[in-house]
């Protein structure tokens, strides 16, 4: 479909997480896709929880993939949908392929399921159910059943795929999939049909696994067109899955966990995710970072690649530096303060806001920024790294005595008449400039690394600073 016959057909895309466990990797980059391709062409993007899984599905879980769709500024367009309410119009539709001749009644029992299988198993095939009942009216009526799909048996059914490209399947193939259940209750087949068409969707962007599974369900769209028409096929896009930096499939020691964990734990920046999950199967020529406003200028499916990504943690991070040296300064502290646990302490927080400048240019997370600021709030005595301890050893008490004094005499107190005073007691000992800053550094923050020192004495004040020095010198 082209640019302009989709343009003529309004886009409806949508993502259709079930409620099973968190948001994943995986499924945040398909609902970023369908985001970006509906906005693209001036459409709609609606989300849908699949929670007909009544035994697995928790509110929790869909507290989880609300809350982390938000955080990502995955904004959808109106309410969601829940599957579940849905199961009486999924029923309807499943009877009237009965009657319309594209469904019927199937009688079979445990007993004969399993031989079917154990004859598929010793002749080493997949398990195909072409029951006997599927040209049968004479119903039993006092007996349970479950509706099957009369699917189509001759010839094949190709999907031009907008990633996979064109794919074809014999029809042989196909199995007379179950619509309603003995319980009368709908399978995901059917419901996922119902609601897509009902919900309006023109585009099925999905993972890969996903692509056998349209197999399955266009003969569902295809019965309900000939029955009442106004069922077109959606436009398929199967995007590749998400592997681990390795090429395995993704698992938790990749990183495989909620998007609660990237933002709660590990720090990363919600537009940092975003800009990395984008990266991840799609690209535009050589751009690295792009905004969001760009990517849905830029988006579309023909520049999804049809192999596996790679999920990097590293490369991550490093997006996550650019993007954290880039944020507001004031954000950026009201980020740290709630991660710290004094977010209702003003004064605190303008201490953060002042010191984001030289924080944030050494920091790939959100967890690096708050150590960071470990020194801003300690109390003294301070409490000395068992690796820095030995920069205060030696030579290291007299040379922080001369700094005192020095810096003592210094009420102008900015980065500039701090680093004279350094250098000017260096060359009075006749060391190196480090050799002064090393032990100063640790009597401040307690710490062999820490930002600039000179922007350290600054954020510490004069007093403060002082009496540190003065814990540790001759």
């Amino acid at each position: 479909m082209s640019a302009t016959e989709i343009k003529e057909r309004a886009v409806v895309t949508r993502f259709a997480p079930s409620p099973t466990g968190f948001l994943h990797l995986g499924g945040a980059r398909t609902a970023l896709f369908n985001l970006l391709f509906a906005r693209h062409y001036g459409g709609t993007f609606r989300l849908r929880i699949e929670d007909t899984d009544r035994a697995r599905s928790t509110q929790p879980a869909i507290d989880a993939i609300l809350n982390g769709m938000r955080w990502l500024g995955l904004d959808w367009d109106g309410e969601e949908v829940y599957q579940f309410a849905r199961a009486d119009r999924h029923a309807e539709v499943a009877h009237r392929m009965i009657e319309a001749g594209h469904a019927y009644r199937c009688y079979l029992t445990a007993e004969e399921l399993d031989a079917m299988r154990a004859a598929a198993q010793a002749a080493k095939q997949p398990l195909r159910i072409r029951s006997p009942w599927r040209d049968r009216t004479d119903w039993p009526a006092d007996q349970s059943y479950v509706v099957r799909l009369r699917a189509p048996t001759q010839g094949a059914t190709t999907i031009d795929d907008r990633v996979q490209g064109e794919v074809t399947v014999q029809n042989a193939e196909l199995d007379d999939l179950v619509l309603l259940r003995s319980d009368g209750t709908p399978t995901y087949m059917l419901a996922v049909v119902v609601d897509d068409h009902d919900m309006g969707v023109t585009h099925v962007i999905r993972g890969d696994d996903h692509l056998n599974n349209a197999f399955r369900q266009l003969p569902i769209y295809r019965a309900m067109n000939a029955i009442e028409g106004g069922w077109p096929d959606p436009v398929y896009a199967h995007i590749p899955l998400i592997h681990g930096s390795d090429g395995a499939k993704l698992s938790k020691r990749h990183g495989a966990v909620g998007i609660e964990t990237y933002r709660d734990e590990m720090g990363i920046l919600p537009e940092a995710l975003d800009n990395y999950l984008l990266r991840l199967g799609w690209g535009h020529g050589d751009e690295e970072i792009i905004a969001r406003e760009d990517a849905i200028r830029w988006f579309d499916l023909d520049a999804v690649g049809k192999s596996p990504s790679r999920f990097d943690l590293k490369k991550l991070e490093h997006l996550n530096g650019h993007y954290i040296r880039a944020s507001d300064d004031s954000r950026l502290a009201d980020l740290v303060a709630e991660k710290l646990g004094f977010d209702h302490d003003d004064t605190r927080r303008a201490a953060l806001a002042a010191a984001m400048p030289a924080l944030k240019p050494r920091a790939a997370n959100l967890n690096e920024l708050a150590e960071g600021t470990a020194f801003l709030f300690a109390t003294r005595p301070l409490a000395i790294d068992a690796d820095a301890a030995p920069l205060l050893a030696g030579e290291a008490p007299a040379l922080l005595a001369r700094l005192h004094g020095v810096l003592d005499a210094v009420h102008n107190w900015d980065t500039e008449t701090t680093e004279a005073a350094v250098r000017q007691v260096a060359e009075a000992a006749e060391v190196k400039l480090g050799q002064v800053a090393q032990p100063l550094r640790a009597a401040l923050t307690g710490r062999r690394t820490s930002p600039g020192i000179f922007d350290v004495l600054v954020l510490l004040g004069r007093d403060e600073s002082l009496a540190r020095i003065a814990d540790h010198k001759a």
